[in-house]
């Protein structure tokens, strides 16, 4: 399939509950990019029939063709944009999905510690397995991509990004090839078009923000009944942990 030279195509892939809907807004509030949010989830909820909030009306509503998905995630970039920021959830690429769309895409990898993430995701959905989180699927992903390339793809710890959003946004940019814009530190509140019917349920906190909010030192206790999960979870965010960015890097 021709694609422009010009134009930039990033995938970001993360789990849930991981300031991947922040980094959407940021990129969204760059002038020259167009941003994709999840566009595998009805996909995902129609091939596992995982108990999701509004998982009948997404499955109606978008592509559940994971084929005509990744066609437009390579190809023309919507309203002749120079960049398509498209925000992925790791667990979404299923075992059965072909690979090779990926080589035409440069690829980011959003990483939290799920001690952070797990008191967040039952908050929105009481049931959560080592797989919701997509961790393991996501540190696969980044071994995949980095044989496929023979380079290391970047990595980004979502409190890094909280801690000093211009550095390491700066970072990102610097890796990926595109300039840094400060658009991208703030947004206006509110929801967008742009934004799946899963916002409803999901979103309620970006949607207050207006920019990337510096994370509590104190974090959210975790419940006795997720400290096996947690402990499962740690080694995989370990694993890419030092592979992340870093500010001197800005």
């Amino acid at each position: 399939m021709a694609r422009p030279s010009r134009a930039v195509r990033i995938a970001m892939w993360s789990g849930p509950r991981n300031i991947s809907t922040a980094m959407l807004r940021a990129f969204e509030n760059r002038a020259d990019c167009f941003v994709w949010d999840e566009p595998f989830y009805a996909h995902y909820l129609d091939e596992t029939g995982r108990d999701h909030a509004m998982a009948a009306e997404i499955i109606a509503a978008y592509e559940t063709d994971w084929r005509a998905v990744a066609a437009r995630a390579i190809g023309p970039v919507p309203e002749d944009k120079t960049i398509f920021y498209q925000k992925h959830m790791t667990h979404h690429l299923l075992p059965h999905m072909g690979l090779d769309w990926l080589d035409s895409l440069k690829h980011g990898f959003l990483i939290r510690n799920p001690a952070r993430v797990l008191p967040s995701y039952i908050d929105k959905r009481a049931n959560v397995t080592l797989a919701d989180l997509g961790l393991p699927q996501q540190q696969r992903l980044f071994e995949t991509v980095r044989q496929r390339t023979g380079r290391i793809p970047p990595v980004l710890d979502a409190d890094d990004v909280l801690a000093d959003p211009k550095a390491m946004l700066g970072a990102l940019c610097r890796a990926l090839g595109i300039k840094f814009n400060p658009t991208m530190l703030s947004w206006p509140a509110g929801r967008r078009n742009s934004d799946g019917l899963w916002a409803a349920h999901w979103y309620g906190a970006v949607e207050r923000s207006t920019h990337f909010m510096a994370p509590s030192q104190a974090g959210q206790p975790m419940p006795d009944h997720l400290k096996d999960i947690l402990a499962a979870a740690l080694p995989y965010y370990q694993a890419l942990r030092p592979y992340r960015l870093t500010r001197n890097l800005a």
